[in-house]
């Protein structure tokens, strides 16, 4: 079997040769020790890179995109998997000074302005300082739900060539590997005015989030007409200890939001899949039995969400993960063998699952750590 047809023949229910697998995500020196030089891939390292690249002048912006492209693509020939993913992460904001090697200024001097720093080591780009702003209170959290329903009144539709990372996976992989597609992010900020407005105005935060269902169902067609069936979205809500909000708080203002995504997806034969870290069990009954929802990645088991015990209490769900992100960066290498084994062996009895990292291999991460889950994958009988 070619890679996406692994993955289709499991999702599906049918027999398959060999369990498919996949990688959430890795940082730029885990990238650069896979393919043997200086990838182009990764989160902050990524984000600084084209931030220097957009202060080099267009011609280096455009070299930046063009080889992040070619290294996203060799990136997932060279690990071999069988549902890749075709795009990291972006910056595409022009600074206005460049303060120091690492440090960039954005914005207006006597303005809104910030301050971005890359710290190489732990390969983060983050916010360092910015102009006074007032506090953000639920009074702008209003303002974004009317916003997002006129967006949802009166934006216009996305077209194949508007991601063009896809269209270059799709031509680049054919038939060798599965590519997922995008359209089904819906998710509550997590800042705390957003996390209020949850408790003392939940009917703004429903009418937001139903307003971005509605936007997302003009991208849903796009990706079917591109042939992408595996749509990745969701966004992060939980941690170890369960969600940020409460299981009524996610009934009142999740779910109408991803049913909306799910019947778009059914009417267009593609599949809504959603990811977050943590434990969701509290709110699991509504996100994967009530939603409509029909795949979940980002997989942690020591988040409590195990592969068997998913696929026992929702039998229709096709998963991935089953490897934590904790375990490769803190585990001992016969710890991760045994973590991919484990998913690996229960993949092979109950199908409808990918094996991988739940989530981005980090920078920290030991190379003998990530070499050895890459060789039990393989190695699978």
């Amino acid at each position: 079997m070619t890679g996406k047809e692994r993955v289709m023949a499991s999702f599906e229910g049918r027999d398959f040769d060999r369990v498919p697998i996949y990688c959430a995500g890795v940082s730029g020196r885990i990238a650069s020790h896979v393919l043997g030089r200086d990838a182009f891939v990764g989160h902050g390292k990524q984000r600084y890179r084209e931030t220097l690249a957009l202060w080099q002048g267009e011609n280096a912006h455009q070299e930046f995109v063009e080889r992040t492209q070619r290294d996203v693509l060799e990136l997932n020939d060279a690990l071999d998997v069988d549902l890749v993913r075709p795009a990291y992460w972006r910056y595409p904001h022009k600074p206005t000074r460049r303060i120091d090697e690492q440090t960039f200024f954005y914005g207006e001097e006597d303005g809104n302005w910030w301050v971005m720093r890359f710290d190489p080591e732990t390969e983060l780009f983050q916010e360092i300082d910015r102009s006074p702003r007032p506090e953000p209170t639920i009074d702008d959290v209003v303002r974004a739900m009317e916003q997002a329903e006129a967006a949802a009144e009166q934006g216009t539709s996305p077209t194949p060539e508007s991601f063009p990372e896809l269209v270059a996976a799709i031509e680049h992989f054919g038939e060798r590997r599965a590519v997922h597609g995008y359209g089904t992010g819906v998710s509550v900020p997590r800042e705390r005015h957003w996390l209020e407005a949850m408790a003392l105005e939940p009917d703004v935060v429903r009418r937001y989030l139903v307003a971005r269902a509605k936007i997302n169902c003009r991208t849903i067609p796009v990706m079917a007409q591109m042939g992408l069936k595996i749509l990745f979205g969701g966004g992060d809500f939980a941690g170890k200890n369960g969600p940020l909000y409460s299981p009524g708080a996610f009934h009142h203002c999740m779910l109408p939001a991803l049913q909306i995504v799910s019947k778009c997806c059914d009417e267009h034969d593609c599949w809504h899949f959603f990811a977050s870290d943590g434990n969701l069990w509290p709110v699991a009954e509504d996100l994967f039995g009530n939603s409509g929802v029909q795949g979940f990645y980002e997989i942690d088991r020591r988040c409590e969400m195990d592969l068997e015990v998913l696929r026992d209490t929702f039998p229709h769900l096709k998963l991935c993960g089953g490897i934590a992100s904790e375990t490769l960066h803190m585990g001992t290498v016969q710890e991760v063998i045994d973590e991919t084994r484990s998913a690996l062996e229960v993949a092979r009895r109950r199908g409808q699952i990918v094996v991988g990292v739940s989530n981005q291999v980090v920078p920290a991460t030991p190379l003998e750590n990530f070499d050895a889950m890459m060789e039990t994958l393989h190695e699978q009988p």
